[in-house]
């Protein structure tokens, strides 16, 4: 799980830990590629996720649709064969991280539809993130639901393909949510919650690994490449 690819905002601003370095994320994508695996968005991961395939693959995902990831993270995963997820919020394409203004997050530029269109281009995946990138649960069923549905019909416009895999903002998500995602027609969801996906996981209350700023090299391969983080997910 990652979120941006860029310099990190100065010291003293909150989550400037969710941005990591260019050479940073190119580090983590080539060793990876060394040790045998293959980077996938979540449409081509999802065969493994079920038990229909069997190989050494890691999904890769970027959350929000930030245009540093376009600009530094597209060409690293061009130059390793790998491919992403980014995970769109519909109505803020072209225009920033409003969701984080109040919390003093400085703004950060979004993908328009032209680079959204253009990362799909090139062989990654579209997702969804909602329409304005609200927390889920604190909703009424009906605008959760309209945000579920509304976001996936808004992106495919845009886009011109199907939008099948969706990530729940903050993490929020309960049941009945993974059920409306479900019944609008994606094929997953993934969530915030920490570890590696199992076959006997929920496909729409799937865990991922986050990155961030300070996660080292042998960090970052302990996490993808062991089972040290299911085991701390089984308690």
């Amino acid at each position: 799980m990652y979120h941006r690819v860029g310099e990190p905002t100065p010291k003293g601003f909150p989550y400037r830990g969710l941005t990591v370095r260019p050479p940073d994320f190119k580090r983590q994508m080539t060793w990876l590629r060394r040790f045998g695996y293959r980077g996938l968005a979540m449409r081509d991961l999802m065969p493994y996720i079920r038990g229909e395939r069997q190989g050494k693959v890691v999904g890769i995902t970027f959350d929000d649709g930030y245009r540093n990831v376009f600009e530094n993270a597209l060409p690293i995963l061009k130059a390793v064969g790998f491919t992403a997820t980014n995970y769109f919020v519909a109505r803020q394409l072209g225009g920033g991280n409003a969701w984080d203004y109040e919390k003093g997050i400085p703004h950060s530029d979004l993908m328009s539809i032209d680079e959204m269109r253009a990362w799909a281009a090139a062989g990654h995946e579209v997702g969804s993130h909602t329409l304005d990138h609200p927390f889920l649960p604190k909703l009424s069923p009906e605008v959760a639901n309209y945000q579920v549905r509304q976001s996936k019909a808004e992106l495919e416009q845009a886009l011109g393909a199907p939008v099948t895999a969706f990530c729940y903002p903050y993490g929020g998500e309960s049941p009945s949510i993974r059920a409306m995602v479900r019944a609008a027609g994606y094929a997953s969801a993934t969530t915030t919650a920490r570890g590696l996906a199992r076959h006997s996981d929920d496909i729409y209350g799937l865990p991922r690994i986050d990155v961030d700023r300070s996660t080292n090299i042998f960090v970052f391969l302990r996490k993808c490449m062991t089972r040290l983080e299911e085991r701390r997910r089984a308690g």
